[in-house]
């Protein structure tokens, strides 16, 4: 069986997006590597084995295109309002908080959130199928 262990990333500035994961979600850098050409960066926090690998592409100077196929990446949070304002409050810019049913069962409340590359991150409160 297999099992994920890491998402992937391209990034421009690895300060910015290093310090916008801390800020956002409690990751830290678990590893760091550099490479002549590029460096890979890995974040981790206590809640999950799953972890976040930035890479750097040196001499990279314009955002990466990221096209049309790209969805986002989720988390999973207890509270997700408390969640909403500690990080309105840090000036991350959340959007607004909604919620999905599915034949007039709530599913989930979530809201997005842009990281400095523009990836999409979901955040959704804990419960049902998203734990």
């Amino acid at each position: 069986m297999a099992k994920t262990i890491h998402t992937m990333l391209r990034v421009l500035d690895e300060a910015r997006s290093v310090a916008f994961y801390d800020k956002a979600f409690g990751l830290k850098v678990a590893d760091r590597y550099d490479f002549d050409s590029f460096t890979l960066v890995y974040l981790a926090n206590q809640e999950s084995e799953h972890e976040v690998e930035l890479t750097i592409n040196k001499g990279e100077t314009t955002p990466y295109d990221l096209g049309n196929g790209y969805g986002h990446v989720a988390v999973s949070v207890g509270d997700l309002g408390a969640e909403h304002e500690r990080m309105r409050a840090a000036g991350l810019s959340p959007k607004d908080i909604k919620e999905i049913s599915h034949q007039g069962m709530k599913l989930g409340r979530f809201f997005f959130i842009d990281d400095p590359d523009g990836y999409k991150i979901e955040v959704l409160e804990r419960g049902g199928r998203f734990q």
